[in-house]
């Protein structure tokens, strides 16, 4: 498993939102109070975060764990956004990818993150192949399922799927040719969110009088404003409104 994070606001130091907090990601790495799979998520961490005038994302992401880092403390101090995406990793099985296997993942002016696993990975997956593009196959960023769900996701946005449907229908197929997985993805461009509950836990903070959102795995502080969002539902967020939609389960 995972704890993944998305802010959309005013301009902050990604650490205000990823470091500060008395229950921030960084703590989480070690300490998540609501994680549901796993205790510690130490095999990798990533942020990606937007600049002014800027619809492509930069990110940073290393294979080991985020407190172990320095660089990383520098970089969260300086650098200012007003959209990141953040996530620390628990893997699901040991792998060799590295920094590559670890969220965001990216494309386009797309971040995005995967908290879950596939059941019976990379067996579950075979009926899904036959519909991406060869070329993404052999272009997937790393050989774990995240990386594969993404290019999921990807070629939905790519073909013209609104944002919230291309999360929703992926989430239907993997939960149909993968039963018992869990699909909790999330993803940002910039000026939205959009995320799935569909196993583990996800949560919501709208500040309505400064104009942010933050959605993540798990609240970073005590504000009683945070709101837990129902399992088998897409949330579609801006900095001003939230809308849940109850996700459809498979049919069998």
């Amino acid at each position: 498993m995972c704890r993944h994070i998305a802010y959309l606001g005013p301009e902050v130091a990604i650490g205000e939102i990823v470091v500060q907090p008395e229950h921030a990601l960084f703590r989480q790495s070690w300490a998540p109070r609501r994680q549901r799979y796993g205790t510690v998520n130490a095999d990798g961490f990533g942020v990606g975060w937007y600049a002014p005038a800027d619809p492509v994302p930069a990110r940073y992401r290393r294979a080991g764990p985020i407190w172990a880092d320095p660089s990383f403390a520098d970089l969260a101090r300086v650098v200012r956004t007003t959209a990141l995406l953040a996530a620390v990793r628990d893997a699901t099985e040991a792998g060799a990818d590295g920094e590559a296997a670890a969220a965001p993942f990216a494309g386009g002016p797309w971040l995005f993150s995967h908290n879950g696993a596939l059941r019976d990975w990379p067996r579950s997956a075979a009926p899904l192949v036959a519909g991406l593009p060869a070329l993404d196959l052999l272009t997937l960023e790393a050989r774990n399922d995240s990386a594969f769900v993404w290019s999921l996701v990807l070629h939905r946005l790519r073909s013209g799927d609104d944002p919230g449907r291309a999360l929703a229908d992926t989430t239907a197929a993997l939960a149909e040719a993968a039963p018992g997985s869990r699909l909790n993805l999330l993803l940002v461009d910039g000026g939205s969110a959009f995320a799935t509950t569909w196993g583990d836990t996800l949560w919501y903070l709208a500040d309505r009088p400064r104009g942010a959102m933050a959605v993540a795995s798990e609240p970073y502080d005590d504000d009683a404003r945070w709101t837990e969002v129902p399992d088998r539902t897409l949330l579609s967020a801006t900095r001003a409104e939230v809308l849940l939609t109850p996700l459809k389960e498979p049919c069998t």
